[in-house]
Formats: structure tokens, sequence, C-alpha cells
């Protein structure tokens, strides 16, 4: 059971009786609210980069025990008991951030009934977690934006191929960019054939694998685009070593993807803005755990950045230290918060 500082003792003590003892010690601690965020991997740039946004978010709102926990696997069961052991100690609060969510549907349910505040960031909650609240971007429109990014670049009468990649088919947000490219490419370029999505793997070596075959049986594509992050910088390192004249574009700003923007290696990288989801989660978890504001409902739909020539120099400043990119978000951050109302949709219109 969840219970606020405002509520008083005996209502607290009177629902205990109610529910069984695991629950009651679940109530919160009116001087030292617990939240956490359980990331992906910590090897992962992305995660680390929502882990470290997490962290200055419920900085940013003072007065929480907040952590960031690694599971470091990429699915599987024990996934599950760890998350299960957090909820036993962050019991004013998590967020979540997995490349498996449909194996926490069961667990997050059961954090729900036992009055666990929840957030799903990056990849949305499957129907049945009872997860209130997802922080993530419109994927589709990332996707869409890539593609325009590349349309922009060649003939409006363009004929030729154009070969998409996805290192995880099945998972949603890689599906919907890989959509919103389909999508876009058709509307911007018609006479060109889009082919793909193929596998390409998420292991980085099998992933480098994967494109350098596709390279090789269309040598004569217009541009190679990919949904994940490993697809930009080894697309970039496929593109340098072969002399390639194809563009090249993906997504996430892993260093050395951002160097191959800048050495026109790729001519654009997708920024989910992983800092940013982190950092939202983080500060609205902590408002919720100490009673200032309750936490809303439904999709906080995040922006996304478009990282090209014109940006990269201001994007690798940012970068260059926590500090750096902690001072360039905040003000985005507060104004967002502050002006929630115009980020938040419902869930069913998650895309």
């Amino acid at each position: 059971m969840r219970t606020r500082n405002r509520v008083p003792i005996g209502v607290a003590l009177a629902s205990c009786v109610l529910l069984s003892l695991a629950s009651c010690g679940q109530q919160k601690s009116p001087a030292n609210p617990k939240v956490a965020m359980v990331i992906t991997d910590s090897k992962l740039d992305f995660a680390k980069e929502m882990g470290d946004g997490f962290a200055a978010g419920s900085r940013a709102a003072g007065g929480v025990d907040a952590r960031v926990v690694s599971l470091d696997i990429r699915g599987g069961p024990p996934q599950e008991a760890r998350f299960a052991q957090l909820t036993k100690t962050a019991h004013d609060g998590i967020a979540v951030e997995t490349l498996a969510p449909e194996l926490f549907a069961k667990p997050l349910d059961a954090a729900a009934a036992a009055g666990v505040p929840l957030i799903a960031v990056d990849a949305p909650p499957v129907p049945g977690s009872k997860v209130a609240l997802y922080v993530g971007n419109d994927n589709y429109r990332l996707g869409a934006t890539l593609a325009d990014e590349a349309a922009t670049r060649l003939p409006p009468n363009a004929t030729g191929t154009v070969v998409l990649g996805s290192p995880k088919p099945g998972l949603a947000p890689l599906d919907l960019r890989v959509k919103g490219m389909r999508d876009e490419l058709a509307k911007r370029l018609p006479r060109v054939r889009v082919l793909g999505a193929f596998d390409v793997q998420q292991d980085e070596s099998a992933n480098e694998a994967a494109w350098q075959h596709l390279v090789t049986a269309n040598p004569a594509a217009l541009a190679f685009l990919g949904s994940g992050a490993a697809d930009a910088f080894n697309l970039a390192a496929i593109r340098k070593r072969t002399g390639g004249r194809w563009l090249a574009g993906a997504f996430d700003i892993e260093p050395q993807s951002l160097a191959a923007v800048a050495d026109g290696q790729l001519f654009a990288l997708m920024s989910p803005e992983h800092f940013l989801n982190g950092a939202i989660a983080g500060e609205l978890l902590a408002q919720d755990a100490k009673g200032d504001s309750a936490m809303p409902q439904g999709w906080f739909a995040t922006p996304g950045l478009a990282i090209t020539s014109a940006n990269i120099g201001e994007i690798m400043r940012r970068q260059a230290s926590g500090a750096a990119r902690e001072a360039w978000f905040r003000p985005k951050i507060a104004s967002m918060l502050k002006e929630r109302k115009t980020y938040l949709r419902p869930l069913a219109a998650v895309r």
C-alpha cells in the first residue's frame, strides 16, 4: 500500500489491517522517499544516458533518495527477479527502461497492485502491465524525420533503392521508426523502391556484418537507413572503408556516431534525447514521492532531435561533459514540466 504524508496515520493503519504485511511495509518514509530507475544495461550508451537523466531529474526535484539500477543483461527471467527485489526498497516510485517490455507485464502488475508508482520510459508498457504513465518519443515521427532528411539530399525524381535495417524487429519503438521511414520515403520519393527493414542484429559485430552484406548486395543503393544505435557507427565505418557514395543515417548519439556526422560519413542522426526522457521521469517521480504534485497519466510525448552538419558542433559540446549536458537540457526540462499538458497524450495514442 502506498500512503502520502498527508494521509492520517489512523487511515494508514486501518488500511494495513486489510492488506498483507508486505504491502504495509511499502508505506513511504516521510523524511526520505525512495525512488529508482531500472535500465537494461549500463554498457549501452542510450541506457546510460537515460540513467544519467533520471539522476539529474531527481536531483533537480530534491528531497528524495534516488538510485539507478542496471540489470546488465538484455532480457530473461533474472530481470524480473531483480525488479521484484527493487520494489521492496524503492517503494515510492520506479521508472523502467527495458528492451523486453513483454517480460515485465507481470512484475509491473504486481508492483502496481502493491501501490508502487510506475513509469515506463523509452518503450511503451504492454497491455496488462497497469503502468499509467509512459515517457517516450513519437518514434513514428522520428523515423519520418530521418527519411525526410535523406529525401532532402536526393532529387525529388530520384530512382533506385533505399535499404532499411532494424536491430530488433518486433520492438515497438524500432518498428514505428521503420514505418515512419517507409511512409515518408513513399511520400517524398515515390519512384524509389524501399527494401526491408532487414534484421541487422543487436550485437555490434553481427550488426556490422549484416550491414556489410546489405551494402555488398545493393552496391547502387541511394541510402542505407537504420533504426538503432549500432547501425549508425557501423554504417559510417563501412562507408568510409569502402569509399561509398550512398547516404547513411541512423539513431542515437554514441561518440563515434557524432564524429561520423562531423566528418560527413553520416548525413544525419536522429537523437531520441534519452537524457531528457530519463530526466522527465526522474523529476515526475520525485515530485510525486514528496507529494509536491501528483504524477500525470497517459503518454508524456518527448521530442527528438535531428543532428546534422548544421548543429553537430553544438551537440558535441553538449555531450563533452555531464555538467555541459545537464546545463543544456535544464531549461528545456523545466519548460516541458511547467507546460506538461502540452505534451500529455492518451496512452492509446502512442506511436
